[in-house]
């Protein structure tokens, strides 16, 4: 019996047949088949029945699986104490990002390729996606670690986080905008937004979750009359009169908004925040933890 044969039988068992199997593992079918047939031979019981449209345990199969695990998990868990006490670390972790969450504050490449470089045997997956569905995620344990923007009022039971990014909403306009009267004025009362047509990023981002807070407890909702995934394409939109961009202080720079003035929201006044986020419990494996320890380094905490 070897350590493969068991994890050619959990793979079979999980995928529900030999096909998928043989793909997840990326071998060949019939060396799949003959290595589990191997296997039944010299335990002296069929462990699978083939006999459905898709492959199952027998009883025996069964009753085998829970040890087959529990051998594969025992040699992981060998591999793993070697490289924590040689200081290679293996395996896979995954990091959320919010798209455009961070922008110039944060150079996710250069990080990622130092990161690499000193694990290189360290796969780290990159997943995008809004920060509601990264928060469950999260909680979830379908990924590890997240930057993203918060969208509780107070953070959920099960995560951890630390603001990294903390700055005030505003309302860029583009010049001759009747909110720029009197000239000078560097703030706008959120009720002034009420019956204007507003850009914002969508529903599940932290900003949009601020902007409709904000604007419940002035006794109004926000007319968005557009939507985009980053402060970038918002300020472009304002810039061409599409409305008024709710975005991040700072956000339209310089080639971005095309001349766009910034107005910051009071009254009250709104925040746009970014949180690094893992688990309470702690990230759950060394490769995880790895990345944390770097990433807290890499991000200073952020005053408010």
């Amino acid at each position: 019996m070897e350590l493969r044969q068991l994890r050619y039988l959990v793979a079979v068992v999980e995928e529900g047949g030999f096909t998928r199997a043989a793909a997840r593992l990326h071998l060949a079918q019939p060396g799949l088949s003959a290595q589990i047939r191997q296997l039944e031979k010299e335990l002296g019981q069929p462990l699978l029945d083939r006999s459905g449209r898709s492959v199952t345990p027998t009883e025996v199969g069964r009753a085998v699986l829970p040890y087959a695990r529990a051998a594969l998990a025992a040699a992981d868990a060998v591999r793993q104490t070697v490289d924590e006490h040689t200081g290679l670390l293996r395996g896979k972790v995954t990091l959320g990002l919010v798209s455009g969450a961070v922008g110039h504050a944060f150079d996710v490449a250069a990080f990622l390729a130092e990161f690499h470089g000193a694990h290189p045997a360290l796969e780290v997956a990159l997943t995008e996606d809004t920060s509601e569905r990264m928060q469950a995620a999260l909680l979830a344990g379908e990924i590890d670690i997240a930057l993203l923007g918060p969208t509780w009022e107070e953070p959920p039971p099960g995560l951890t986080h630390r603001t990294v990014i903390d700055v005030p909403l505003c309302a860029a306009v583009a010049p001759g905008d009747p909110l720029l009267v009197p000239a000078g004025r560097t703030t706008v009362p959120l009720a002034e937004l009420r019956d204007r047509p507003l850009i914002c990023l969508p529903r599940g981002t932290g900003v949009r979750a601020a902007l409709e807070r904000g604007c419940a407890r002035a006794g109004f909702r926000p007319r968005v009359a557009f939507e985009a995934a980053s402060p970038q394409v918002l300020a472009q939109f304002a810039a061409r009169g599409l409305g008024i961009a709710v975005m991040p202080l700072g956000e339209a720079g310089p080639g971005q908004g095309g001349g766009l003035c910034s107005l910051r929201i009071v009254e009250p006044g709104l925040r746009a925040r970014i949180v690094l986020a893992w688990p309470a419990t702690g990230p759950a494996s060394p490769a995880a933890r790895a990345l944390l320890e770097r990433l807290r380094d890499t991000l200073p905490a952020s005053p408010r």
